[in-house]
C-alpha cells in the first residue's frame, strides 16, 4: 500500500483529528512511498530503529515519537543520530499517542482491561481517557496485583489503600497518575496507570484506594501491536513488534 494510505485510514481508524495532543499524530517522518513491511514498538528509540532497519521495515509505527511540545527543536545529537538513520534507510515513522490510548478496540486502555480481564463501563475524564470497570470477581488488593505482575511481565509499585476487596478499577496507562484524585471520586477500589509520583502514596493511604503503578512502557506495549496486528489483517502487510526491555 501506499504510505498516504496508510497514513489516511489510520488517521480515521483512530479519529485522531479529536485529540488535543502533545505531538502530532500520523508521518513524523517520511520514508519510502511503498509500504509492505510495518515494525510496531512503543518507543522511536535508537533500539526499535535499528531492529526496524535489521527487518528491512518501509515504516515504524510507534506510541512515543517525536517532537513533542515545548522540547527544544534542534535536531542535534540522540534526535539527530535517530532521524538520519530513518532518512538514510527511508524508513517512514508514524507516531500515535492520546488517539492510541483512547481508541476503545485497539488503545492501549481497552487493550490492556482486556487482558486484566475488566469489563469497561464508562469512559471519562479530559478526552475519555480516564475508563472505569469491573472485575468479573472480586480480588484481594495484593491478589489483584500478583496477577497484573503475571499479566505485564513486570512487578508493580503497589501502595495499599484501606485492604478493602478490588472490585470496581479505575485505569488510564502510561504517566497518567495525574487522574487518581478523579478516579477517588468515582469510588472505585483501585486505580492503575504505570507511574507513580509522590503525592500518589498519600492519596492512597488517605483515601483508601489501592494505587497500582505498573510502569509505563508495561501499559502501553498492547496498542501499538493491536494496531500493527490490525492494519497487516486489512491489507496483507508483514508485521513485527519489537519489544524492548524498559523498567519504567
Amino acid at each position: 500500500m501506499r504510505l498516504s494510505e496508510l497514513r489516511d485510514y489510520s488517521a480515521s481508524l483512530l479519529q485522531t483529528d479529536l485529540y488535543k495532543d502533545y505531538c502530532p499524530n500520523g508521518v513524523q517522518i517520511e520514508g519510502r512511498d511503498e509500504v509492505l513491511r510495518i515494525a510496531t514498538a512503543v518507543t522511536a528509540s535508537q533500539e526499535a530503529i535499528n531492529a526496524a532497519i535489521a527487518w528491512k521495515a518501509d515504516a515504524l509505527l510507534v506510541h512515543h515519537g517525536y517532537f513533542w511540545r515545548n522540547e527544544d527543536a534542534s535536531i542535534v545529537g540522540i534526535k539527530k543520530r535517530r532521524i538520519s538513520a530513518l532518512l538514510a534507510n527511508e524508513i517512514s515513522l508514524l507516531a500515535y499517542h492520546l488517539p492510541l490510548d483512547a481508541h476503545e478496540q485497539l488503545g492501549n486502555n481497552a487493550q490492556l482491561a482486556e487482558r486484566l480481564g475488566i469489563r469497561t463501563t464508562d469512559r471519562c475524564g479530559e478526552q475519555n481517557l480516564l475508563n472505569i470497570g469491573e472485575l468479573a470477581a472480586a480480588l484481594q488488593a495484593e491478589a489483584f496485583a500478583a496477577e497484573i505482575q503475571i499479566k505485564l511481565g513486570r512487578t508493580p509499585q503497589f501502595i495499599a489503600g484501606d485492604g478493602r476487596p478490588i472490585k470496581r478499577v479505575a485505569w488510564c496507562t502510561g504517566g497518567a497518575q495525574g487522574y487518581f484524585e478523579q478516579a477517588i471520586v468515582r469510588e472505585v477500589d483501585a486505580y492503575i496507570t504505570g507511574e507513580i509520583s509522590e503525592q500518589s502514596y498519600h492519596l492512597a493511604r488517605e483515601s483508601g484506594v489501592a494505587f497500582i503503578a505498573a510502569g509505563h512502557h508495561a501499559t502501553e506495549q498492547f496498542g501499538i501491536q493491536a494496531l500493527g496486528l490490525h492494519l497487516a489483517n486489512q491489507f496483507g502487510l508483514k508485521h513485527r513488534y519489537f519489544d524492548q526491555a524498559n523498567p519504567v
